[in-house]
């Protein structure tokens, strides 16, 4: 199959396209999700293509999107349902993480449910309140759950695919700041795996660890200092491919970890403990954290004083290997 040039959104939409033609037991809805192909247009087309049955808007009710969407798993269905935006997802989360993730372990593997929850997470672009959040830790905390975040339209377009077969949950967090930043080719038959790191560039300095659209930030981070910064993508927030991140802190001996989340309690937290614990006699400095500031998103005027950038990327970068 020839490659597609693709932005992050077309791989999703691609991605949602090609698994409803393989599997009939695929169906997509959520709010505005049919005739509009949601508000970003990731499931443009697929209402007109598939058939109302497969395609369709559903109540404004995020609770009762993912209770709808466990029963139809239970039932030999693979729904993939999309939260309009990360912050509206709280409404589902009791059935997400108490009911879904929970499923398996309930029924002593009785019970499956192959169910992929979609939401356009992070800020950047000029939204409103309770449309900007990260929530990657809060549902990194329901075991039995994959919390997935793709950084590229490759990733987008793979890791999708690949959540929607698996016959587990799948909180799948897409990055709308980059959702039209770049595009890339995008190989249709490249596998990728949940529970795998990406190596985004190779070296020797330094690890800096990001995700999502902190990926760019990171790139343009590496290329200010004067030092050779490997960059670590985990793609799977939860589980983490832990053991890619401690080979290259071990290489290394210098960390950093950059994430759009508030900084207390957010999962860099958990990363840099267990680099401590693991990578301790290898460490040349303290591993450093980027994120976002402990208080509620602001209003759009004030995100680009909230949301980690270039410059402060760049001074975390300086404090780790100055240490």
């Amino acid at each position: 199959m020839t490659d597609d040039e693709m932005n992050i959104v077309e791989a999703v939409n691609e991605a949602l396209r090609d698994e409803m033609k393989s599997d009939e037991k695929v169906i997509t809805y959520g709010e505005d999700v049919g005739e509009d192909g949601g508000v970003f247009r990731a499931t443009k087309g697929l209402q007109e293509e598939f058939g109302d049955k497969r395609c369709f808007s559903s109540p404004l009710a995020e609770s009762g999107i993912a209770g709808t969407a466990i029963g139809m798993s239970l039932y030999g269905f693979r729904p993939v349902v999309e939260m309009q935006f990360s912050g509206f997802s709280y409404l589902a989360f009791h059935q997400i993480k108490e009911h879904a993730s929970r499923m398996r372990i309930r029924s002593r593997g009785d019970y499956n449910v192959p169910l992929t929850v979609r939401a356009p997470y992070g800020g950047g672009i000029s939204a409103l309140e309770h449309h900007q959040e990260s929530p990657e830790t809060l549902f990194s905390h329901a075991q039995g759950l994959h919390v997935v975040i793709p950084s590229t339209p490759q990733d987008a377009y793979s890791l999708l695919r690949k959540s929607i077969q698996l016959d587990d949950p799948v909180v799948f967090l897409e990055p709308k700041k980059t959702y039209r930043a770049f595009r890339e080719e995008v190989d249709r038959d490249r596998e990728v795996e949940l529970r795998e790191a990406r190596t985004v560039r190779d070296g020797e300095d330094v690890t800096l660890i990001a995700w999502g659209a902190m990926i760019p930030v990171a790139e343009e981070a590496a290329d200010e200092v004067n030092a050779d910064v490997e960059i670590i993508d985990p793609r799977t927030i939860h589980p983490m491919d832990y053991d890619a991140i401690i080979e290259s802190v071990k290489k290394t001996g210098r960390a950093m970890i950059l994430h759009e989340a508030p900084k207390s309690g957010g999962w860099g937290a958990e990363i840099a403990s267990r680099i401590q614990e693991e990578t301790i006699l290898h460490m040349e400095a303290s591993v450093e954290r980027v994120a976002a500031p402990d208080v509620p998103y602001p209003l759009y005027t004030l995100e680009d004083f909230y949301m980690p950038n270039k410059k402060r990327a760049v001074k975390g970068l300086k404090r780790v290997l100055e240490f």
